[in-house]
């Protein structure tokens, strides 16, 4: 990797982390600079401005992170209750994540989706990639029977889904004691599609 792209990757990171904890609109440039020991000229060598740094940060930080952690786990459906539920817990349980300041993904979702159409596009996507692999699984194990065939794939989607955001949301008052109370109502929920 060239030294500029590791700048660029730093200055990415230095946001992503800022971000997650402060929210993108209270995030500013000089915040990340000082972070990441470049120049405000070095900044904008690499982004026009921020908003083309927050994109860039979507696509280059957030992604390859969701795909890891969101996807990968489902890609093998052998146990479509088993992956789903061991996919939540690992979102759930990962160090990388601050149970005070939530999802970073739901957290911009909620600031950013309804202020900015290029924000919106780009955390669409992210958004339906993870549906879509969760909706793999769900009509993958109606196929194999380990779920009834009367299932909705969509709408057991979204209630994971909203289950995950809301319970995120929830942790940044009541700690991740929390979670585990999710965790368990999920799995009784994916058990009872069986």
């Amino acid at each position: 990797m060239s030294k500029a792209a590791v700048t660029r990757l730093s200055i990415l990171q230095k946001a992503f982390e800022f971000i997650y904890r402060k929210g993108y609109q209270a995030t500013s440039i000089d915040d990340i600079v000082a972070t990441t020991q470049v120049t405000k000229g070095a900044f904008f060598y690499h982004f026009r401005n921020k908003e083309e740094m927050g994109l860039a940060m979507i696509s280059e930080v957030m992604h390859p992170g969701m795909i890891e952690a969101m996807i990968k786990p489902l890609v093998v459906a052998e146990d479509p209750a088993t992956e789903i539920y061991a996919m939540m817990k690992g979102l759930l349980q990962s160090p990388m994540f601050d149970v005070r300041y939530g999802c970073p993904a739901i957290n911009l979702i909620e600031e950013m989706s309804p202020l900015n159409a290029q924000f919106n596009k780009a955390l669409y996507k992210l958004f339906s990639e993870w549906t879509q692999a969760i909706q793999h699984v769900v009509e993958q194990g109606i196929k194999t029977g380990r779920f009834n065939k009367i299932t909705d794939s969509q709408q057991v989607v979204y209630f994971i889904i909203s289950g995950y955001g809301g319970i995120r949301n929830m942790g940044k008052l009541l700690g991740a004691d929390a979670y585990q109370i999710y965790l368990k109502e999920l799995k009784n929920y994916l058990n009872s599609l069986a």
